[in-house]
């Protein structure tokens, strides 16, 4: 993974920022950043369902593993920044 020295972010500079520069110079930051909120909206499907099956609920606990996954991901990225 390389990143382009123009585009780092000044030390002080919110995790919005880091994230905006991130998202337009690293290619794989973007795709997590995508995946995890395609995630939260199918969660959010979910929520708004006033009774889930087993096979949803099941789905839901999957879908909120693999959105905590990217998160930490996401986190890691930054944090390493």
């Amino acid at each position: 993974m390389k990143f382009n020295p123009k585009s780092e972010v000044p030390m002080g500079q919110s995790q919005e920022a880091k994230m905006e520069v991130l998202i337009q110079t690293n290619p794989e930051f973007k795709n997590l950043v995508h995946e995890h909120r395609m995630l939260d909206e199918k969660l959010k499907e979910f929520d708004r369902k006033v009774y889930l099956t087993p096979d949803e609920e099941m789905e839901r606990k999957r879908l909120q593993k693999i959105k905590l996954a990217k998160k930490d991901q996401i986190a890691k990225i930054l944090t390493d920044r």
